[in-house]
């Protein structure tokens, strides 16, 4: 059983993702403030965290640096009610790998918590939508057995799509896995996934497609 830490000082809340990542075969370890949840990281491991910015005693992105600044890459998702651009990007400079806004569908949380977990373990190699196989570490991509031709770029972005899917990926999200802090406008980002169309045709029953609000996600025609 995968071993997660939810801080989240809405205790009902909290009890709902708890008992919802039951479920899912997911066993939670629950801090309602930031120190408590420092407590838990020094004294165990975790394969992700998932993290409220509006924290008593220390807020959420205080406990992603203290996190980071002691070489700790365990992967945070940041849980949060703040919507707005600079939040988001203040998360991600202070180490958070994802960034979810509540509202939230459970099953995205969950998708991304498969995504993020195995990552941390080094198990994932492939990752597959339908006749759609990605090789993470060839950085290749086949349909039904036959490479599809892409750029670095589109790659990073098909990778970042087939790890969420069926969720959506924020707009911030793709820009942190492709470029870094140093990113261009947005409109390089949609250049890059008009390529990664063109690239998978038509013919895969694929396409990328805007989620509004949130970002992209991976569409098959199978769903």
């Amino acid at each position: 059983m995968t071993t997660l830490l939810l801080v989240e000082d809405d205790l009902d809340l909290a009890g709902n993702i708890v008992d919802y990542l039951a479920l899912e075969d997911f066993d939670c370890d629950h801090a309602s403030n930031g120190v408590a949840a420092l407590n838990f990281l020094a004294e165990n491991e975790y394969a992700v965290v998932i993290l409220d910015i509006n924290l008593p005693r220390l807020d959420g992105l205080s406990v992603c640096e203290r996190l980071r600044e002691k070489g700790d890459d365990t992967p945070v998702i940041m849980l949060t009610a703040r919507d707005q651009l600079d939040d988001k990007l203040a998360g991600f400079a202070k180490g958070a790998d994802d960034y979810l806004v509540k509202p939230f569908a459970m099953a995205e949380l969950v998708a991304r918590l498969q995504a993020l977990s195995l990552r941390r373990s080094g198990q994932v190699k492939q990752l597959r939508c339908g006749e759609l196989c990605v090789d993470v570490n060839g950085k290749t991509a086949t349909l039904a057995g036959e490479p599809v031709k892409m750029s670095p770029t589109a790659f990073i972005v098909l990778e970042q799509l087939v790890r969420a899917y069926p969720a959506p990926v924020s707009r911030e999200m793709l820009s942190q896995a492709v470029w870094g802090e140093n990113r261009p406008d947005s409109n390089s980002l949609k250049v890059h996934i008009h390529h990664l169309r063109k690239a998978l045709g038509k013919e895969s029953g694929l396409d990328v497609q805007s989620a509004t609000g949130v970002g992209f996600k991976l569409v098959s025609g199978a769903q």
